[in-house]
């Protein structure tokens, strides 16, 4: 497929898509922009190789989705950069489990930007899967079901394992302040209208249910959302940058690089309150609406 301004070639059937022809450090026109954003909204994902960016250039280009998030509402950010957050693997702190990020506070980030900085000669990759397909593909019965549910999303969830004594630190802070926030299980998307289901690694407890039922229902939802055919895998190079709509996506990195090193940064856009089907906005269930962390948490 190619536009007016670039290349678009499909990484995965259902998600993800390689840009092609774009400098994202040059200063972009509203068009390419709208053309990115666009590429972005029907494919959740994209993927541009070689870009070499530093942290300003991240920052600005993570700008032209909206307005930025601090790194993070708990974890302290990259040294000087109060909206880069490092995903460092030398810490021991890997994300070896299926996410949306921050989906704990009530406006969690409406697009996340990942660029390579320190990748291995193998392993490190990350998932990125497509929420949307997957709840077109539950079956009537759980669609109907998953529609009316609502789940409590916490911090208070071990989804990094701790293997050093650095890690253990890291998660120690990350459960410093207490984050439960209610979601919608189906989300809808502002821009799209789509559905897509709203859960991961935060999501803990469906609001009505015991914890066993959760547990089995939430099981049930998320192996839709990891079926092979709803995610794509990106294999790492340095200088790649790498974008996708946190709104309707969850994205996994598999600890299977041993203790060679792996760094990454991220910079994350503010988002809105999710919707659901009935129109109903999240709430915080306990803790704040963590507006320090984001400027859209009115």
């Amino acid at each position: 497929m190619t536009t007016t301004a670039f290349d678009i070639r499909r990484v995965g059937g259902r998600i993800g898509a390689e840009i092609i022809g774009v400098d994202v450090t040059a200063d972009l026109d509203t068009a390419v922009i709208a053309e990115i954003n666009a590429a972005l909204l029907e494919h959740k994902a994209i993927f541009f190789r070689n870009q070499h960016l530093d942290d300003a250039a991240q920052l600005r280009f993570a700008s032209l989705f909206g307005e930025l998030t601090k790194a993070h509402p708990i974890v302290p950010s990259a040294d000087g950069q109060p909206h880069v957050l490092a995903v460092n693997g030398d810490e021991g702190v890997r994300a070896n489990h299926w996410h949306t990020d921050v989906t704990f506070v009530r406006t969690p980030p409406k697009v996340t930007t990942l660029r390579s900085i320190v990748v291995p000669p193998y392993g490190g990759n990350t998932l990125i899967a497509n929420a949307a397909a997957a709840y077109s593909d539950l079956p009537f019965p759980l669609r109907q079901l998953a529609d009316t549910l609502w789940a409590v999303h916490t911090n208070l969830h071990d989804y990094a394992e701790p293997k050093t004594r650095r890690a253990a630190e890291h998660r120690r802070r990350f459960h410093s302040r207490a984050y439960h926030t209610a979601h919608p299980v189906v989300r809808v998307h502002p821009e799209t209208g789509e559905r897509g289901l709203f859960i991961g690694g935060f999501a803990q407890r469906i609001i009505g249910l015991s914890s066993d039922e959760s547990r089995d229902i939430l099981r049930i939802l998320q192996s839709y959302v990891t079926r092979p055919e709803n995610f794509v895998r990106w294999t790492w190079a340095p200088g790649d940058l790498v974008v996708f709509d946190n709104r309707i996506t969850q994205h996994h990195a598999p600890d299977d690089y041993g203790d060679l090193p792996r760094l990454l940064h991220r910079v994350t856009v503010a988002g809105d309150v999710p919707v659901g089907i009935d129109g109903e906005r999240s709430s915080v269930v306990k803790g704040d609406d963590a507006a320090h962390y984001s400027p859209a948490a009115a």
